[in-house]
């Protein structure tokens, strides 16, 4: 990574979407903390230097999915840098202690994310160490706003009402990477270290029918997986899960030691299986059949779809037909720390 000037097509748009065009599955992929551009601003405000800063990125989480987005599922992911601003967070939450001015009332100044200093403008890396030498202006994080999370989640707010539209339901995963010594199981050596943790906010973001789908197809390829603890899932998985509107929301948090070296932040000779694994699943994930998961809105309007001829994914989505077109798997195998309440 070089904190170089961002180049001008990320100042045209801080959002990449990749195979949207050719969108064959009900699913969508976020991966909101794989950012690597680091504007200008950021680093010379900063007491860290380049490397420092990178400590809270999910350093090539958007390369373990990238697979997965050619059999048909998009990708969405944010180019800007975690550190920079936040996109799994509400709009507005920050640290006053960070600002010179006053921040207005209707910022979100209690939360248990602004509190550990990792609120939509972060106060810390991961390893607590602080990232200004000044105080910022709230303007400054006005303008991060709105020149980068706004777009993310405009660009996010789409994709999941497009996907739900044209195949009656959406199934977002939402896409993170996590220390291996964040406190999981395994973290003091008494018991076997935690591969992946699932986060359905103990069932509120989606049904969980699906949740336990993804678990057996990770549990299949080998990873141990638990869910909820310590990551329930953040903002993205809050706020888009809405399983009484066909969109079913998953964080998905892998260990990071899984594919990358943690203190030098390089990859692994692994990533690629894992990649490959991930890219499996999803392809399993869409050949489902989740017509129970459809409202019924939402069955009546892919049953119109269908028989009107509007739209050639729509007639896989009636009720008794809803199978999805099978997808050629690979071959054999080849948030920021939650609160107990989901967040």
């Amino acid at each position: 990574m070089t904190a170089d000037r961002p180049p001008p097509a990320w100042r045209a748009s801080p959002v990449e979407i990749l195979g949207q065009e050719d969108q064959s599955l009900p699913i969508v992929l976020a991966s909101p903390h794989s950012g690597r551009i680091y504007p200008p601003e950021l680093v010379m405000s900063s007491r860290l230097d380049a490397f420092s800063l990178r400590r809270s990125e999910d350093s090539f989480v958007d390369e373990l999915f990238l697979g997965a987005s050619a059999l048909g599922a998009p990708l969405i992911r944010a180019l800007f840098a975690r550190a920079f601003v936040d996109p799994n967070r509400e709009a507005f939450e920050l640290d006053p202690r960070m600002f010179a001015d006053p921040l207005p009332a209707y910022v979100n100044t209690r939360s248990a994310r602004v509190a550990g200093g990792l609120g939509t403008i972060a106060r810390v890396v991961a390893q607590g160490h602080e990232i200004y030498a000044r105080k910022l202006r709230f303007t400054e994080a006005v303008q991060r706003i709105n020149r980068c999370y706004r777009p993310y989640h405009a660009a996010l707010s789409r994709l999941i009402e497009d996907t739900r539209r044209r195949f009656g339901v959406c199934l977002l995963l939402d896409c993170h990477s996590m220390p291996s010594a964040a406190g999981l199981p395994g973290g003091d050596g008494t018991a076997a270290p935690v591969d992946i943790v699932l986060g359905d906010c103990y069932g509120r973001s989606s049904d969980s029918a699906v949740v336990d789908f993804v678990e057996r197809c990770l549990a299949e390829r080998g990873y141990r997986v638990v869910r909820n603890a310590p990551y329930a899932g953040g903002y993205t998985t809050r706020h888009y899960g809405r399983p009484d509107n066909a969109v079913h929301a998953v964080q998905i948090e892998i260990n990071r030691s899984l594919y990358m070296n943690e203190p030098t932040l390089t990859r692994r000779a692994a990533l690629p299986r894992i990649a490959k694994d991930m890219a499996w699943m999803v392809a399993q994930l869409g050949t489902a059949d989740w017509s129970h998961s459809l409202t019924t809105h939402d069955r009546s309007a892919a049953e119109n779809a269908a028989s009107a001829g509007d739209d050639p994914a729509a007639d896989r989505l009636a009720p008794q037909t809803l199978r999805r077109r099978a997808c050629a798997g690979p071959p054999d195998h080849i948030g920021d720390g939650s609160p107990p309440e989901c967040v």
